[in-house]
């Protein structure tokens, strides 16, 4: 399975950015679809996750309320639509792929696949 992410960039505070991820190699429609973050210095963040068909998407505490989760199943591809942007939103952001859907969705070690992340910076 290989993931490719995009949409990343500069933007300034306020403003919204819609994050694309593209998936290859297997059945997309099979997995639960996550998105992560990673700030300088920091953990690797949960953003929010959706399952394989587009039920019960779920969200982190860091960007809930900010952010939309969703998927096509028929272009292989998940997108996160994020809103009212702020400096510590920056990071590079990246998703994931996961074969089960549990208790532990939110954690890394549930996603067996994940893309190279995408870059956003969010400006003052």
């Amino acid at each position: 399975v290989q993931l490719q992410a995009s949409g990343g960039g500069l933007v300034q505070a306020g403003g919204s950015l819609r994050l694309s991820c593209e998936v290859s190699g297997r059945i997309f429609s099979e997995y639960a679809m996550g998105w992560f973050r990673q700030a300088p210095g920091k953990e690797r963040e949960f953003v929010a996750t959706i399952t394989w068909s587009s039920r019960s998407p779920w969200y982190g505490d860091s960007m809930k309320g900010r952010v939309t989760i969703s998927r096509d199943n028929v272009k292989n591809t998940v997108y996160l639509q994020m809103n009212t942007l702020k400096p510590e939103d920056t990071a590079v952001y990246y998703c994931a792929a996961a074969r089960d859907w549990g208790p532990g969705i939110s954690e890394r070690a549930s996603y067996h696949y994940w893309g190279k992340g995408t870059q956003v910076t969010v400006s003052s």
